[in-house]
């Protein structure tokens, strides 16, 4: 094979990749303006301080009927203090507890949107927390057909977030590349529980502490 049948190789490989980038990304454009279209049919909550689970449990009280799911927030038992002293509905939110970070929130929460069959999801964190949280979710999200509105909420206390654009700049560049493998390789929580099913009396015995609520 000589030189130039080499790079007329080369060029339509590189053409037939271009071409079903394109397709994806306009297959992925229709499924996301479909999505927006729809009512919103989950909750994303991202956890960082207890104030966001108190935000949780208010919406729980509006919108009973749409599920929760709180990405590695406080201790459990301390979230279903929250329900429970705001008179919120449980049987519905979920607690996902296998992140560490912004990305793992997204990392372990997407495929679990996806599996409920959620395309319209709301998601909850303080404003000190955007745009980074904001640029994840509609990336990795996206990627999955999934419409985001953001619900960028008040903080008292210390806030749960420091930011910095070289930080956003990381997380999304590994969104990005996320959004590719995500395609193909869907990562499981192994720890995800409902609220309702925790285990109080075991916590108990083990001991726990809760952040305090700041009054609003």
């Amino acid at each position: 094979m000589g030189p130039r049948v080499r790079k007329r190789s080369r060029r339509r490989i590189w053409l037939g990749l271009l071409l079903v980038l394109v397709a994806w990304a306009s297959v992925r454009l229709t499924s996301l303006l479909l999505s927006a279209a729809q009512p919103v049919d989950a909750v994303l909550v991202l956890g960082g301080s207890i104030q966001r689970e108190v935000y949780a449990a208010r919406l729980a009280r509006e919108a009973p009927q749409i599920p929760i799911l709180i990405s590695q927030g406080s201790e459990p038992p301390c979230i279903w203090e929250i329900f429970e002293r705001d008179a919120a509905p449980i049987s519905r939110v979920w607690l996902e507890l296998c992140a560490d970070s912004t990305f793992g929130n997204f990392y372990y929460s997407v495929p679990i949107l996806e599996r409920w069959g959620k395309r319209h999801v709301r998601l909850v964190s303080t404003r000190n927390h955007f745009p980074r949280a904001g640029w994840l979710g509609r990336i990795l999200l996206g990627a999955k057909g999934i419409w985001l509105d953001e619900d960028r909420m008040g903080e008292r206390g210390v806030p749960a977030n420091t930011e910095s654009p070289l930080k956003t700049a990381v997380d999304v560049t590994r969104a990005l590349g996320w959004a590719v493998v995500s395609q193909v390789y869907t990562p499981q929580c192994g720890t995800v529980q409902r609220l309702d099913q925790i285990d109080l009396a075991a916590w108990k015995t083990r001991g726990y502490r809760c952040e305090r609520i700041v009054p609003q």
